[in-house]
């Protein structure tokens, strides 16, 4: 899952940088309105986590402008402003959840969890594949009730292809969910990944479509 952070205070914001890796998200993280818009057009987000008060151009503003445009991304806002009538505000402009700070990184990313969730039309938290279950909050996937272990980037790939399942993910669309900017990218990352949960989940479950991508076909 990719994330767009957007926040200027670079105490807080490196924390969440680090703290939101940790937990197996791509994170990308600007410090002000106008680069965040810039960032919206150029890639396809999970969630922004979006500061009020910023430089340039407002959150309020980045969300108003997201929202007037059609854009229908996940947002979660933070703000140190923790009055009524300041969240009231904020989700009247579009945004999807609401975090005052101080906050606990636990509970965001619940909230981030449910959010995506919701947006994918996904009800449960975990996502079951015949005898393959996937939990995103503890970060396990079993096979026959047996924990399998695999590295943080061929568990995101996983997700994303069980999120999407029935739906072909070109090897860029996959790239943009698992890499953030600046990461290195070998030009057959997503094959090696691919073979990895081959040789973990059966040669069947993930299906190459040449010329176009890979998917999960629907059971």
């Amino acid at each position: 899952m990719r994330l767009l952070l957007v926040e200027d205070d670079s105490l807080l914001g490196e924390g969440l940088f680090t703290g939101l890796r940790h937990e197996n998200y791509s994170v990308d993280w600007v410090k002000n309105g106008e680069t965040a818009l810039s960032a919206i057009r150029e890639t396809a987000y999970d969630c922004m986590i979006l500061d009020i008060g910023l430089p340039k151009i407002s959150g309020l503003d980045v969300l108003k402008q997201i929202r007037s445009q059609g854009i229908v991304l996940p947002v979660l806002i933070l703000t140190a402003q923790d009055e009524l009538s300041d969240r009231v505000v904020g989700l009247d402009a579009g945004a999807d959840d609401y975090l005052a700070k101080p906050f606990e990184l636990d509970e965001l990313c619940a909230r981030l969890r449910a959010l995506i969730r919701r947006s994918r039309g996904q009800p449960e938290q975990r996502i079951t594949y015949k005898n393959i279950i996937l939990d995103p909050a503890a970060h396990i996937v079993t096979r026959d009730d047996e924990i399998v272990s695999i590295s943080r980037r061929e568990f995101a790939l996983l997700e994303e292809l069980l999120a999407s399942c029935g739906r072909v993910l070109s090897r860029a669309q996959l790239e943009d969910k698992l890499y953030n900017w600046g990461d290195e990218i070998e030009s057959n990352a997503i094959e090696v990944h691919i073979h990895h949960l081959r040789k973990r989940f059966g040669s069947n479950l993930i299906k190459t479509i040449r010329g176009v991508g890979y998917t999960i076909p629907k059971q």
